[in-house]
């Protein structure tokens, strides 16, 4: 019988895998090192994968029977796609069933920095609340009227898109394709036109750092940068000092530089709200990612096209 290493305990993958492959299972909350991977490798068909692993060319050519990649994620640039394709072998990924879910946790961090959620909770929880109505106290933004920036707008911005529509913001964008839905703007002037920033664009040579401290100054001082896409898209040190400095309001993350590792700068933060890389934990959408993971591997197993393959 062919075997599978799994990388993490997922009990749907592993209750549809076991019924074709011997499973080899990192049965634990912590990620396994490089060392455990390269270990386990050897000799497997496939390798279901999350994004904390880094699959590179070393663990690929420890691999030697190995013809399937399938990550349990939409994003796959921990994958090394020139050794995986160099050796004719797949790589699944899961996108789609997670646009909904994170467009609605853009939307939330969206919210929570604009009408300052997070400071709330914290001065209640602290027991310093003690004017009731004041003028001047914890004042946020509205949203409706003002101009959401989308960079990217493939599925998951397009439906952080819809759902700002419904609170009455304008809608610009940039983005490799131009769309007729919205304005099209280049990323200079969607900077600086935009109160809020929101980025949905993958992670790639061209994207690595693409907001730095130039793309920070030119923002207004009154606008906000939302990441739900992948942490080196921003140059963490100079958001940091853009927050620290006022060039911009504040910013809402859901990725990091070092994940999981947060800057202790960015922590002592009040103008960030911070969570950690939970864009698709739902009970529905993970459920449904480790099925089509677990469909990836299967499927061409039984000579059959995986469900999402990384082209």
């Amino acid at each position: 019988m062919e075997r599978v290493y799994l990388t993490r305990n997922i009990p749907k993958a592993v209750s549809m895998l076991k019924e074709y492959f011997e499973l080899i299972i990192h049965d634990s909350t912590k990620p396994p090192d490089r060392y455990e991977i390269v270990k386990n490798v050897s000799n497997v068909y496939a390798i279901l994968c999350s994004p904390s692993d880094n699959i590179d060319s070393i663990v690929i050519n420890a691999a030697n029977k190995l013809r399937v990649i399938s990550t349990y994620s939409v994003g796959y640039d921990h994958i090394d796609l020139a050794s995986a394709n160099a050796r004719g072998i797949i790589v699944g990924y899961t996108p789609n069933v997670l646009t909904n879910a994170t467009a609605d946790l853009t939307f939330a961090l969206l919210l929570a920095i604009a009408r300052r959620v997070v400071e709330g909770d914290k001065l209640i929880r602290s027991a310093k609340w003690s004017n009731i109505y004041e003028y001047n106290f914890m004042l946020g933004r509205d949203l409706e009227g003002k101009i959401l920036g989308i960079i990217g707008l493939g599925r998951i911005g397009a439906a952080v898109a819809r759902r700002a529509a419904g609170f009455g913001m304008k809608i610009v964008y940039n983005s490799r394709e131009k769309k007729n839905i919205y304005e099209y703007l280049s990323l200079d002037e969607l900077l600086k036109v935009s109160d809020f920033v929101s980025i949905h664009t993958p992670l790639n040579e061209h994207t690595y750092h693409m907001i730095g401290e130039k793309e920070l100054k030119s923002m207004k001082r009154c606008a906000y940068l939302i990441n739900t896409a992948r942490g080196k898209i921003v140059d963490e040190r100079a958001l940091i000092r853009a927050l620290k400095e006022g060039w911009i309001a504040g910013a809402a993350l859901d990725v990091y530089e070092q994940e999981p590792l947060v800057a202790s700068e960015l922590i002592e933060l009040d103008n960030v709200v911070l969570t950690p890389h939970i864009g698709s934990a739902t009970i529905e959408t993970r459920e449904r990612m480790a099925e089509i993971a677990a469909l990836n591997i299967i499927n061409p197993y039984k000579g059959l096209e995986p469900i999402y393959r990384v082209k």
